[in-house]
């Protein structure tokens, strides 16, 4: 399999290379990712300037732009008979409403549009506690091989989050669930220069069974999601 490699953070970002390492072995790996941050930008695509492209070794390519003309020029240009486009490790969680806002998501949802595959994944991020991408990028390998070996389902894409656990908690369990259905939380502080939003992402309203809740127990969120 050519598995197409891509994010929304950029591509030296410490998420993408646990994804990179924990699809080693899985197929041919081409890296195709923005050549920095491009988070929150949705599904947007560059049309009315040319996109450059930063050759970084024969497999590895640096996008000026956003994580939506990553796949695009993949499909087009970059990737020979691609496979798959797997796309993260995401820096935050993108769990529900998240998933019409994320750059990291919409990587993988217009894949789905040109009849390609495709997984998402993002590591939820709980306050003043670091990173484990070792122990991620295990849970990551395990999830993605189960993904690759499920028959696909034209129209549709996984979306996975991870959970943010304490060095001493035990592995968590992979459970498959809707997305949450609730929008974030709206909160706007009057700032000198306009209104500035204001996130109580950590706190805010989640049904039982569903992806938030999942992820913020503890536990791996996997969640089917349809485009039509």
């Amino acid at each position: 399999m050519n598995l197409m490699l891509t994010n929304d953070d950029g591509i030296d970002a410490e998420g993408f290379r646990t994804l990179v390492s924990a699809c080693r072995g899985m197929g041919h790996l081409f890296l195709v990712a923005p050549i920095g941050p491009q988070s929150g930008v949705s599904h947007r695509v560059t049309t009315g300037e040319p996109i450059r492209i930063t050759e970084l070794n024969q497999n590895a390519f640096a996008i000026h732009g956003t994580p939506a003309d990553c796949t695009r020029l993949g499909l087009q240009l970059l990737v020979p008979n691609l496979s798959w486009v797997i796309s993260g490790i995401n820096h935050g969680g993108n769990l529900g409403a998240d998933v019409y806002y994320s750059g990291t998501v919409a990587a993988v949802r217009e894949a789905v549009l040109h009849g390609k595959p495709g997984i998402a994944l993002s590591h939820y991020k709980v306050r003043n506690r670091d990173y484990d991408w070792n122990r991620v990028g295990q849970w990551a390998a395990e999830v993605i091989a189960e993904l690759l070996a499920k028959p696909w389902e034209p129209g549709t894409f996984w979306n996975v989050n991870f959970p943010h656990l304490a060095p001493d908690s035990p592995p968590p369990q992979k459970i498959y669930c809707p997305l949450d259905p609730h929008p974030l939380p709206l909160n706007f502080n009057p700032e000198q220069d306009g209104h500035l939003y204001q996130s109580d992402y950590h706190n805010r309203r989640r049904s039982s069974g569903h992806d938030v809740d999942v992820c913020f127990s503890g536990n791996i969120s996997i969640s089917l999601i349809k485009l039509l």
